[in-house]
């Protein structure tokens, strides 16, 4: 079994983003809802180990860009960052970071 955390940070700010909203889903539907912390992480975003398969972490960008005053087009080049990734049988800790600014983003999978 797997466990999984995440963390995001504001590249255009040089901050962990706090406040975006984000859910985790799987091929068959949404598993759970989060917020992230003053921290950039969603220590409740999973509470239990997850099975081998196919996951996608969705990040509301943004929304939490509008939130801090930043003038985005409309529609905006970013809105909602989807990552999707696979967690191998007895893959351990998958640790998936989001960098974000209102036009780019890179992930990996962490520590």
């Amino acid at each position: 079994m797997n466990t999984l955390s995440t963390h995001v940070l504001d590249t255009m700010h040089g901050r962990p983003a706090a406040g975006i909203a984000l859910a985790l889903t799987r091929p068959d539907g949404e598993i759970v809802r989060g917020t992230t912390n003053a921290d950039g992480r969603c220590p409740d975003l999973v509470s239990e180990e997850l099975a081998s398969g196919r996951y996608a972490l969705r990040f509301r960008v943004a929304d939490y860009f509008r939130s801090l005053g930043v003038e985005l087009p409309d529609p905006p080049f970013l809105d909602e960052v989807v990552i999707d990734f696979g967690m191998a049988a007895d893959g351990g800790h998958y640790h998936v970071p989001l960098l974000v600014s209102p036009y780019g983003y890179s992930t990996y999978r962490g520590s």
